[in-house]
């Protein structure tokens, strides 16, 4: 069974997050979203927050499950017997710092890390982006799913 984790804050999940995931979908059995909770962060969106946005945003896909955790994503690998950590690259900035993190992560344990490029159309999009769009009153449909946009709005 291929079981792999798509770890990051998802403060709050992008189109650019969505799209990553939903294409890794047919080349794993399982895939963990995998919410990484950092007491040091101050986050625009509570974890309940979080987790619902992605819940919601893939309630039709049963490989897909949203959990959350402290500590090293290569633990959290090895505690879930996962072999494969998702990450998405937008630019050669991220690839080159994914790149150290994947090597490290191989040194810790037995985990190889799977890139994939983010589409063209949500290479732009981050949560930071999003949050300061969103802090300054702007419109956020074209950048997250909907169920992130909902929440704002009520």
């Amino acid at each position: 069974m291929k079981k792999a984790v798509f770890p990051g804050s998802f403060d709050p999940i992008t189109l650019g997050h969505k799209d990553v995931i939903t294409r890794a979908i047919p080349l794993f059995d399982e895939i963990i979203i995998a919410i990484g909770i950092n007491a040091d962060k101050k986050y625009m969106f509570s974890l309940e927050e979080r987790k619902k946005f992605i819940s919601e945003c893939f309630e039709e896909y049963d490989k897909v499950t949203v959990m959350s955790y402290e500590g090293l994503t290569v633990d959290f690998c090895k505690k879930n017997s996962i072999d494969y950590i998702i990450r998405g690259l937008r630019n050669p900035a991220d690839f080159e710092f994914e790149k150290a993190i994947a090597l490290t992560n191989r040194d810790l344990a037995p985990v190889e890390t799977v890139f994939l490029l983010t589409s063209a159309k949500t290479s732009y999009i981050s949560s930071s982006i999003v949050r300061d769009v969103l802090r300054n009153g702007g419109n956020v449909t074209s950048l997250v799913p909907s169920s992130v946009f909902s929440k704002k709005n009520e």
